[in-house]
């Protein structure tokens, strides 16, 4: 019965890694067990253990699953890189959603903006995308006199904010059809090099942080809406293929070398992060390290927020701050090479 198991899980594994592949808008339902993916790996890994443990060849099944998605492994969790020599040279780029600098005091504190000030000044990094950006916030851009900013809706103003070190001399909005959620990009110019940022907040799933409220929500769901939470998840993929699809013909059209940062509500074993990543590089799978939770879940390292940049930097080095307790997301960071830049 063990091994039956196993052998249900090894398929479901195998119909896992096939989803990134698949459009949403074809197979809707499907597309919602790209969440569960992680906890596929991860049980195939238990069992692999179990059998060795065992002496027993079934762990050979296992393992072969675990072989054949080492990509997706590598998207999971990555074990620390070694050291990069930085230099004087090398782009530093954040993103961080801010969820309006806790405008709405979802967390209680009145220091928030303060904190992602000095975060800031800490870090320092050449250019800072943030998403969900609200003017009323107290944080010192100084450092920053180039700037893209725009917030709009019709109750709560949001939207993104670039600022650069380096001149901004060209910028643009990316609206997605049917949709409160949005895209920028501003063409930034280094020295002899130019580069296109992007800062993007694709649509929410609206799965709450908060396990007690979850559970509450599964109570529901059980009794009412069983149905109806798959359609809402299932139309939020549909939404979000529609806007990565938005995202990577721009990008295409991009005649600079391009850094995508932001908030993209999904999961990297998704169809959206394959078509928004393309053939660019995932910061943290290049550099980072453990889980890269970007997103306060409890009991589930979400990596939702992602910087991908040109093939053609070295990525140095990946920084997720964990402990940076903010926002409900958690700010980015990456250190680009310029070695290889053209």
């Amino acid at each position: 019965m063990v091994f039956i198991a196993n052998l249900l899980l090894i398929i479901a594994t195998f119909a896992g890694y096939t989803l990134p592949y698949l459009a949403p808008k074809l197979f809707p339902i499907l597309s919602v067990f790209t969440l569960a993916l992680p906890f596929f790996i991860v049980l195939n890994l238990f069992f692999f253990l179990y059998w060795l443990l065992l002496f027993k060849k079934q762990m050979i099944f296992s393992g072969v699953v675990l072989l054949i998605g080492i990509t997706f492994i590598n998207k999971l969790y990555k074990f620390a890189s070694y050291e990069v020599e930085k230099a004087p040279s090398d782009l530093t780029v954040m993103s961080y959603n801010v969820r309006l600098f806790n405008l709405y005091k979802w967390i209680d504190r009145d220091d928030i903006d303060l904190k992602i000030s000095e975060l800031i000044k800490e870090q320092n990094p050449d250019i800072i995308c943030i998403q969900e950006y609200s003017e009323n916030n107290r944080v010192d851009f100084k450092l920053y006199p180039e700037r893209h900013l725009f917030a709009e809706g019709k109750k709560t103003l949001l939207g993104h904010g670039i600022f650069s070190k380096f001149p901004i001399f060209n910028k643009g909005k990316i609206d997605f059809p049917n949709s409160t959620n949005n895209a920028s990009f501003a063409d930034i110019k280094r020295g002899k090099d130019t580069i296109r940022v992007y800062s993007i907040h694709l649509q929410s799933i609206r799965i709450t942080p908060e396990v007690e409220e979850l559970d509450k929500d599964i109570q529901k769901v059980n009794e009412h809406q069983s149905k109806r939470m798959f359609k809402s998840i299932s139309k939020a993929f549909r939404d979000q293929q529609e806007q990565a699809e938005i995202i990577r013909e721009h990008i295409n059209q991009s005649p600079y070398k391009v850094v995508v940062c932001g908030d993209m509500n999904n999961s990297a074993f998704s169809y959206v992060y394959r078509t928004v990543k393309g053939n660019l590089n995932d910061g943290f799978e290049e550099a980072g390290k453990g889980f890269g939770k970007t997103y306060f879940f409890k009991y589930y390292p979400a990596r939702i927020d992602y910087i991908f940049a040109d093939a053609r930097w070295e990525v140095k080095t990946f920084e997720t701050f964990s402990d940076f307790k903010n926002s409900d997301h958690v700010p980015i960071m990456i250190r680009l090479g310029t070695e290889k830049s053209i």
